[in-house]
């Protein structure tokens, strides 16, 4: 019987018999197009690089890589997988004109885009969301309001006129990802939060000392995260104060290092500090309620001299 297969004289592929036998006892399909992706590049790329090509969202190259490692078709991860960051997919000209032809909620994102960002995009900035649309999974309307929060995140910083690189909103994108922002309900309400404490940066740089200036992005960092552990300005009024009596100025790292230390005891207000944060003898925290540093010393003299007698 002659062969039913078209000869398309491009270069071949080697599928081994037994890698095709387990593929098949697998029935796994994503499996099978990832394994046969993977050959024609010579298994050269990280799989999820490949999503781009295979129109795939993030969740199904995992899976389908996941099913190829079960196989032992690749070689196992040595170590947790990077971010996805790290590997995103690389989309052709094609993926892109194939989309902005087939959907037209990804046109109007574009459209929306380049309107918000005041320019035309290149292949590689509609490269960009479609990778955050179809590879992240996020949504049109997630997107467009990631787009809207980077760029006033930057004019708030650098003023009227500047506009947000697609790179920053690319990372914005995955980090909205990682915390599991995916609906517009779930971005809204992180765009709130975002709000309020952004309204609060003034009285904690007023704390600080630093006056009325809108802090660096190193500096937003760390008062961010002394919002996010609950400490209100005036405590951390309190640390800069011990900070300044260590190190005679300020120092980011050693003032975070106190607020992480009350953290970690549960001292947020201030109340809390000033009661139970108080040295006891050799560096020792005083318990609420205990005796003073001297009492103690006295006590363990008094023990001493009674075992003696």
């Amino acid at each position: 019987m002659a062969s039913i297969l078209v000869q398309t004289g491009d270069e071949g592929i080697t599928l081994t018999a037994q890698a095709a036998k387990r593929l098949l006892d697998r029935g796994d399909g994503d499996a099978a197009l990832l394994y046969l992706a993977l050959l024609r590049r010579h298994g050269g790329v990280p799989p999820r690089s490949l999503a781009g090509e295979l129109r795939w969202d993030r969740a199904r190259i995992e899976a389908a890589e996941k099913g190829l490692r079960e196989l032992g078709l690749i070689a196992p991860a040595e170590e947790p997988p990077p971010e996805p960051a790290e590997e995103k997919p690389v989309y052709r000209q094609a993926d892109l004109a194939d989309r902005l032809e087939g959907s037209a909620e990804f046109r109007g994102l574009t459209a929306e885009v380049e309107r918000k960002l005041g320019k035309k995009l290149t292949a590689p900035d509609v490269g960009v969301l479609l990778g955050l649309n179809d590879y992240l999974g996020l949504p049109a309307d997630v997107i467009y309001l990631l787009v809207c929060h980077c760029a006033e995140r930057v004019r708030r910083q650098y003023g009227e006129g500047r506009r947000p690189a697609m790179r920053q909103i690319e990372k914005e994108g995955y980090a909205w990802a990682r915390m599991g922002i995916v609906t517009q309900a779930e971005a809204a309400a992180y765009l709130k939060k975002y709000a309020q404490r952004q309204g609060a940066m003034p009285r904690y740089m007023r704390a600080l000392g630093l006056g009325e200036r809108a802090p660096a992005a190193s500096e937003e960092k760390y008062l961010t995260a002394w919002q996010e552990m609950g400490f209100p300005p005036e405590t951390v009024a309190l640390a800069y104060d011990k900070t300044v009596l260590k190190c005679h100025e300020l120092k980011w790292p050693y003032l975070n290092g106190i607020l992480k230390r009350w953290h970690e005891a549960g001292l947020h207000t201030p109340e809390e500090v000033e009661e139970r944060d108080r040295p006891a003898g050799r560096g020792q925290q005083l318990r609420p309620g205990g005796p003073p540093p001297e009492d103690v010393a006295w006590m363990k003299k008094y023990i001493q001299r009674r075992d003696k007698a």
